[in-house]
Formats: structure tokens, sequence, C-alpha cells
């Protein structure tokens, strides 16, 4: 039987279940959780960087976005507070839409 020891989608204990296979899982507690949601937060990126095409991009930034949603609720907030963060942030900062490279700054 394979070994994954890793955080899973809410529903993929009834896919598997809905196979016939026999499976494993546990509950994690809140320090357990958030080191594997920081563990999956790299491996989703990872995917979206390693991703070839357009929709394998954006189904990587889907799973990005997912984790990014649950670690707000983690810390008890919202994707909807998050992104007033990054729109004040934007605003006071700027994006990245410019392609802006910084090589240098002066010393004084």
């Amino acid at each position: 039987m394979p070994v994954y020891n890793k955080l899973v989608r809410d529903k993929i204990p009834e896919i598997i279940e809905k196979t016939g296979k026999k499976y494993k899982t546990k509950i994690l507690s809140n320090e357990e959780y958030i080191k594997e949601l920081h563990a999956k937060g790299f491996e989703e990126l990872k995917e979206y960087v390693e991703a070839k095409d357009k929709e394998s991009s954006l189904e990587e930034l889907a799973d990005v976005l997912e984790i990014i949603h649950a670690l707000a609720e983690f810390h008890g907030s919202s994707i909807n507070e998050i992104e007033e963060i990054r729109r004040n942030k934007a605003d006071a900062r700027g994006g990245f839409r410019e392609k802006i490279y910084l090589v240098e700054v002066e010393d004084e």
C-alpha cells in the first residue's frame, strides 16, 4: 500500500472510498495542520512553477489559492481581508504588472 503522509483535500477519503480501496487517515492537531499547510503551499507553488502550459498553470494557481484560503481561515481571517490587505499594499507600493527588476541602489 503506498504511503502518502500529506495533507489532502477534504473529499479525498470519500473519493478513495468510492473506488473500494482501503485507506487510513488521521485528523491533525492545529500545530500539525499549520505545518502541513506550509508544506502543501510549497508543494503547490512548485507545481505551478513547473507547469508547462496555461491550463496546468491555472490549475496549480487554483491549488495555491485554496491553500491561501485555508491559511487565512486558520489565522482567523478570510480571503476578503487578505484581498483588502493586498489592495492596500498595491495602492501604497504598487503591484508587479510593470515587470520592474531592481538591480542596485546607491549607498549613502
